[in-house]
């Protein structure tokens, strides 16, 4: 089966499964393979119900739903995209962008053999890109220990950043408080940034979406952005 179509078919499955999990499913999803990623972008993703929360300031609530819904899924989406891509999924990774009713799945296969090399090439922006994460790590916990990145396709980058935990968080996780402590580093994080300018700047683009999602086990984090290459972002910092 060619790449298209196994795109279009998983896209349709998780479609499907969405809304058979959360009775309402995705306006859109679209997916994109390049090895060792699987990403997922789903777009107008909102129940009913979720939408009275959401206007009520009741975020956390929805969070706290979908969390648990997902956990349902993610085995059977991990097994499903293992048999129709023939890449062994190890982990996966998602988000919610509830203010654009937005949503991303990231699965990264075992066989990491093409991540050296992808992460790698070069893009507009890399170099500024690390800059500014960094940054953002220092004021918000710490400089990752290592920070690679990806240009999934025209419209989506991938930011891998490993050794990003403090000891405090170690604590909070061995207390049985990675619940809490999910929640506020994705309320930090996640202001960080949307609200940081530069970003738009660097890859010379208009950011859609930002997605950012932690495995506490791996000390890994991995950040999302979804971009519009036809809106200028302002001045390209390096090529």
């Amino acid at each position: 089966m060619e790449v298209l179509e196994v795109q279009k078919e998983l896209s349709s499955y998780i479609g499907k499964t969405l809304r058979d999990c959360f009775g309402r499913g995705p306006e859109t999803v679209y997916v994109s393979i390049r090895k060792p990623f699987i990403t997922v972008y789903i777009r107008n993703f909102i129940s009913p119900m979720e939408n009275v929360l959401l206007e009520s300031q009741q975020e956390n609530i929805i969070h706290n739903t979908r969390d648990i819904l997902m956990q349902s899924i993610i085995p059977e989406l991990k097994a499903y995209m293992t048999v129709l891509t023939k890449m062994e999924i190890d982990e996966f990774y998602y988000d919610w962008g509830l203010h654009n009713y937005s949503g991303m799945f990231i699965a990264i296969s075992k066989d990491k053999s093409t991540l050296d090399a992808l992460s790698n090439e070069g893009f507009t922006g890399k170099e500024s890109l690390h800059e500014e994460i960094n940054n953002i790590g220092q004021q918000t916990q710490k400089i990752p220990e290592e920070v690679l990145s990806v240009k999934i396709n025209e419209r989506t980058y991938a930011i891998l950043r490993t050794g990003i935990i403090i000891t405090i968080e170690r604590e909070f996780i061995r207390l049985g408080y990675r619940d809490m402590l999910r929640v506020a580093k994705r309320s930090v994080e996640k202001r960080q940034l949307h609200n940081n300018l530069r970003f738009e700047s660097i890859l010379d683009s208009k950011i859609d979406d930002v997605f950012v999602s932690w495995d506490f086990d791996r000390d890994k984090s991995i950040i999302l952005f979804i971009v519009n290459p036809n809106q200028s972002g302002g001045n390209v910092l390096d090529k």
